[in-house]
């Protein structure tokens, strides 16, 4: 069976120059799926061009929606420690994510995470690969299943290949949880030990961009 093809994508809403400034202000006016009625705003990328690592998640969450900026809530927070403990600088960090609008459904008065459809991830599909031309990363993080099978194919298992180096494409790709799992673990022992294996992962990331500047 043929993969479903979005009827209309990001791609309709692209500008003509593709720097990330440029990018960043097309994005807001995105309508290349629906989840646009329901989001605050677009959440586009943020860090600089030719920054060593990108890392992408699945979607901005309620306050990312609220700020206009990705991992700026507590999933940010733990993301920042991480990195903090692998030496990877926050600054030579590019964050985004597969899809550039919040995904909700009400409960109470609060607003809780929905995971995109494959239409929708596919249909915003365009910006991430434009982002990829425009930081040009060394590495590419995916940060949980969506955004790993986003890239990787659906059959990619986060807990069976976490923290290895997968050569598909010019880019290396390590794909390790997401963040928030550390925030939901059941007890403090297990959030420690989840935030170990995170930092693992991510001195993995340090480890490979090392790695490729000696071979410079």
């Amino acid at each position: 069976m043929s993969p479903k093809v979005p009827p209309i994508s990001a791609v309709d809403f692209l500008p003509s120059r593709r720097t990330l400034p440029a990018l960043r202000e097309a994005a807001r006016n995105c309508r290349g799926c629906d989840l646009w009625k329901r989001g605050t705003q677009t959440v586009f990328g943020e860090g600089r061009a030719g920054a060593e690592v990108m890392l992408v998640g699945e979607q901005p969450g309620d306050q990312e929606d609220l700020q206009g900026r990705p991992f700026v809530g507590p999933a940010g927070r733990i993301l920042d420690k991480a990195l903090e403990a692998a030496a990877i600088e926050r600054d030579d960090v590019y964050v985004t994510n597969a899809v550039k609008h919040f995904k909700w459904e009400p409960r109470g008065k609060r607003r809780i995470h929905k995971k995109p459809s494959g239409m929708q991830i596919a249909a915003c599909r365009p910006w991430f690969d434009e982002e990829v031309k425009a930081v040009a990363p060394k590495v590419i993080v995916c940060l949980g299943a969506t955004a790993a099978q986003a890239l990787l194919g659906r059959d990619f298992r986060v807990t069976r290949d976490r923290g290895k180096v997968l050569t598909q494409g010019a880019i290396p790709i390590i794909a390790t949880v997401h963040p928030s799992s550390i925030l939901r673990a059941p007890d403090d022992e297990s959030r420690h030990a989840e935030m170990a294996h995170f930092i693992a992962d991510l001195k993995v990331v340090a480890a490979q961009i090392a790695q490729q500047k000696r071979a410079a």
